[in-house]
């Protein structure tokens, strides 16, 4: 078997720790080559108030994850990304592009990037079952899929079966620390549309395709048209790297 080839597209600033290195670990020890990429080629950096101070050890990276993400960002890879805006760019050559999510507000620059709009468009029909693409995307990340308009004028996950960032979830988040962090966690300010309302609204049917779990164990969503998995928040980040990989590797054999 080939190995796969995963990209992981990152704002300059902004995104999860744990929803970005956990996966990275876990696709580079299933013998993945990683890259990732930028809008300007500019090194990523994480949510520092995800990774230090009060509110890491309340609300944050457990200590696995900071460790995850002291690794990931020693590597090569991560220290040299790929430029999304450059001309020559495009994610024809991945098996894999993964989506890590973040409530912080520096991640719209991907959720709202026109340009990694234009390349996802392009690659997401080709992940239609049997296909030896894939697409996974956890929490905010789903977005930057919900907010891809196709040429036929519909999100290119219209039809999909997906979860994301559960609503009571980024309620209890923002009114939980509003006093002290005021919207942080309302990524485009107070009163804006929360993550589960901005997906289920690309939807064909979110009744029945936005899938949702209020509980505390691990939960991923696979679609089955399509080689698309989804997940809500940093505690399933593990168990959708493995369903990941498992996607990944039996769609390239």
């Amino acid at each position: 078997m080939a190995t796969p080839k995963a990209l992981i597209p990152m704002a300059d600033y902004g995104h999860d720790p744990t929803e970005t290195a956990i996966p990275y670990v876990a696709f580079k020890k299933a013998g993945f080559e990683v890259q990732f990429a930028t809008e300007s080629g500019t090194v990523p950096e994480c949510d520092k108030k995800m990774l230090e101070g009060i509110t890491q050890k309340l609300l944050g990276a457990t200590r696995d994850a900071v460790a995850a993400y002291k690794q990931m960002s020693t590597t090569p890879e991560f220290n040299n990304p790929n430029s999304w805006s450059s001309p020559d760019f495009n994610l024809d050559s991945y098996n894999l592009i993964f989506l890590p999510g973040g409530h912080e507000k520096g991640v719209r620059q991907l959720i709202d990037s026109p340009i990694m709009h234009k390349h996802l468009a392009s690659y997401f029909p080709d992940t239609i079952k049997p296909s030896m693409k894939t697409i996974a995307a956890v929490c905010h990340g789903v977005m930057v899929l919900s907010e891809t308009i196709g040429p036929d004028g519909k999100s290119i996950i219209h039809e999909c079966d997906t979860t994301a960032l559960p609503g009571k979830f980024e309620q209890v988040a923002f009114w939980g620390t509003r006093v002290f962090l005021g919207d942080y966690y309302k990524t485009y300010g107070a009163g804006s549309d929360n993550v589960e309302t901005s997906v289920r609204k690309r939807l064909d049917d979110p009744d029945k395709q936005y899938k949702n779990s209020l509980g505390t164990g691990p939960f991923v969503v696979e679609d089955q048209k399509y080689n698309y998995l989804s997940a809500r928040f940093p505690p399933d980040a593990q168990l959708l790297a493995e369903k990941t990989i498992e996607v990944v590797q039996s769609s390239m054999v």
